[in-house]
């Protein structure tokens, strides 16, 4: 695949497809050094790390940002049970293989930074150290997923529920994919979300009214971060592959409950960094996990809130988490500093 697929690939950076036990993986890569895998959430692409992939570059490391699968140009499998978390897990793996490697650094987004904790839970072996950004790490705990969702939102429906069932969301979304990400990208950023009350920060935006759609609370508007150029390449990207896809990572949810185990409450010990923005409803909602992290992430490098950021930390405030993931890359052979700083 060659750099024509997007015009806003970095200068210096190369696309490629690798093959995978599930199929094909495509990715973009930049510079030379050690391997650090960054995997995007929901809705984004490999896209989402364009301002991290030559900034990793140029402080001297192999930076590789993914399309999950589901996503872009990677496979699509149609049976939900294709996106349980091992077969993320053995995605990751093979990339790492393929790129020629035994060991990498994984870093996620959203949706990515579960993969990427689940990736170095499960194989230790490969990920030997961890970056988690926008969403905390989570052990697996004692309730199926599905029924915790179905206790929140009181006579509204939580968003993950409303994702469950196979084709609602996609109808929903699917008749203007440009405008639903619009709304959904805006009304989770610093810049744009709504006022208090109605805000991604007091997150009723995530709850869907009965008889209403998701984005019934989404604002009219286009981010900042997000040139008109760029929000038509991505929806025309999941104009090309559709929802489906995407969704089926919040359909696999108890599958992956039933997987793990083994693993409930396990601590992930590897080397870890936790960024968020300070207005992501998500450090609101798992405040706890957060808490727990001298328990759960025993290996956290820092913490960090960075001021005025909403839920897209890496796309709107590329600066600071260039500088942020560049310092704890160099640091992690050194001393593990102290507590969670806050950040502009």
């Amino acid at each position: 695949m060659s750099q024509e697929a997007s015009p806003f690939t970095p200068a210096g950076a190369t696309h490629r497809t690798v093959d995978v036990p599930g199929g094909r993986i495509h990715l973009v890569e930049q510079g030379t050094g050690p391997l650090v895998l960054l995997v995007h959430g929901f809705p984004e692409l490999w896209h989402s790390w364009r301002h991290q992939l030559p900034a990793l570059a140029a402080a001297g490391y192999r930076a590789v940002a993914i399309d999950v699968r589901g996503y872009g140009r990677s496979s699509a499998p149609d049976d939900v049970e294709a996106y349980r978390i091992g077969a993320h897990v053995e995605d990751n793996v093979a990339v790492v293989h393929a790129l020629g490697e035994e060991t990498a650094v994984i870093v996620g987004h959203d949706w990515g930074s579960t993969i990427a904790a689940d990736s170095a839970l499960l194989r230790p072996d490969v990920f030997t150290a961890v970056g988690l950004l926008g969403v905390p790490y989570a052990p697996r705990g004692g309730m199926r997923p599905t029924d915790v969702f179905a206790m929140i939102g009181g006579d509204e429906e939580f968003y993950v529920s409303h994702f469950q069932e196979p084709g609602r969301a996609e109808a929903e979304i699917e008749p203007d994919v440009r405008g639903w990400l619009a709304g959904f990208y805006a009304t989770l950023a610093g810049d744009t979300m709504p006022a208090s009350g109605e805000g991604a920060g007091s997150g009723a935006v995530f709850f869907v009214p009965k008889g209403g759609r998701l984005s019934d609370r989404f604002v009219k508007d286009r981010p900042s971060w997000l040139t008109a150029e760029e929000l038509d390449f991505c929806a025309a990207e999941f104009e090309r592959t559709g929802f489906t896809g995407a969704l089926n990572r919040y359909r696999s949810m108890d599958r992956d409950w039933e997987d793990l185990a083994d693993f409930d409450g396990a601590p992930l010990t590897q080397p870890s960094l936790f960024v968020a923005g300070e207005l992501d409803a998500s450090i609101a909602w798992l405040a706890d996990a957060i808490k727990a992290f001298p328990d759960t992430l025993p290996g956290l490098v820092s913490s960090h809130l960075v001021e005025g950021s909403g839920h897209w930390v890496q796309q709107e405030r590329p600066e600071e988490v260039n500088r942020l993931l560049t310092d704890w890359l160099r640091s992690l052979s050194g001393p593990t500093p102290p507590a969670p700083t806050r950040t502009r």
